[in-house]
């Protein structure tokens, strides 16, 4: 069932489920960006309805509620280990379709992946999604041609007010119907409004051969890329970690261990024991990173890792474009598919 709120009533509505739940929204912090006069859009919490951005795309994603960038596990003594507390509050994540896709990648890396993580799992138990409807293709995204522009699996949507016109709630858990039936102005059938087209397309394949490893795509990106790994921290399906002691006493034997976010385009993530190093060229690494988001990840779940927000366009400061490396490689995987129907012999 759907529901007409004014400004003001969905305002009350958002700030008594704020009461009961904490609510994680996108919201603007001016003068917080990479220097003192530029702003930037990251999530924090507020039930404040005022305080969210929800015109413009997030600079960065929700993910940090769920795989935050240092998390402790647990904490040990030389004859315990004790698992870090965890705030049991509900938490109510304001995102995108793009952003409420990237959950069901999350979901599948860390629950459907062999046993699940119960340190996401716990996590993950507490959170409920309000999903903003999209009126607008934002800048760089090409979530239409991932199939990512629509989403289900929301407790509640809302739509901004168009024309004047009140919010357009659509409520899905019982339990959360209240707050906005008290508020409503009426009844309606809602549709969350969803982009159907971009400025920006890609053209994903369907399958590679494994001639693409040794092609020559890559080395445009081993002389561009600074392998800084920004496009990695902005995306919402980037799960990359690695693991840290941090000791109390000079014996190592009480400290606490934390998951910390890593990546796989920065140096040393495959550095293993005994100094051995993988894929230190950028481009290799951007070869691993675009095949796993288009291609190796499809083969293992049966959809695509990449949901097309296009934030990591957005913020490569060598203005590398991942929407443009998926249609190379498409470009590429063609070219072999010629070459091979012609007997042309390729370097793999």
């Amino acid at each position: 069932m759907g529901y007409v709120l004014s400004a003001a009533g969905f305002s009350r509505a958002m700030g008594r489920l704020g009461e009961d739940r904490l609510i994680y929204a996108p919201q603007l912090k001016r003068g917080e960006g990479r220097f003192a006069d530029v702003d930037v859009v990251r999530y924090d919490f507020t039930a404040d309805v005022s305080a969210m951005e929800l015109e413009r795309r997030s600079d960065y994603p929700f993910k940090e509620v769920l795989t935050p960038l240092s998390q402790t596990l647990f904490f040990f003594t030389e004859d315990d280990v004790k698992v870090a507390d965890a705030d049991e509050r509900e938490v109510v994540v304001v995102l995108r379709a793009c952003d409420l896709n990237a959950v069901r990648r999350l979901d599948a890396l860390y629950l459907e992946n062999g046993r699940p993580d119960p340190f996401y799992q716990r996590l993950r138990s507490r959170m409920r999604f309000a999903l903003l409807g999209c009126d607008h293709s934002q800048e760089d995204c090409f979530c239409v041609s991932m199939g990512t522009n629509v989403a289900t699996g929301y407790d509640l949507s809302f739509d901004r007010p168009a024309d004047g016109g009140g919010y357009r709630v659509d409520v899905k858990a019982d339990d959360l119907r209240p707050y906005f039936v008290a508020e409503a102005t009426g009844e309606e059938d809602v549709t969350p409004t969803h982009v159907a087209s971009n400025d920006v397309s890609v053209r994903v394949p369907e399958a590679v051969p494994n001639a693409i490893y040794g092609h020559d795509m890559w080395n445009e990106y081993t002389e561009r890329c600074i392998t800084c790994g920004r496009c990695n921290l902005v995306c919402p399906t980037c799960t990359c970690f690695t693991m840290q002691d941090a000791y109390y006493t000079d014996n190592g034997r009480v400290g606490e261990r934390r998951r910390v976010m890593a990546s796989c385009m920065i140096d040393g993530y495959t550095d293993v024991a005994g100094g051995g190093s993988y894929r230190k060229a950028a481009g290799d690494r951007m070869r691993f990173k675009v095949l796993h988001k288009v291609y190796d990840f499809r083969r293992r779940f049966g959809f695509d890792m990449c949901v097309g927000c296009g934030r990591c366009d957005t913020v490569c400061p060598e203005y590398i474009s991942f929407s443009g490396c998926i249609n190379k490689l498409a470009d590429a995987v063609d070219g072999l598919a010629r070459d091979a129907s012609q007997g042309v012999a390729t370097n793999a």
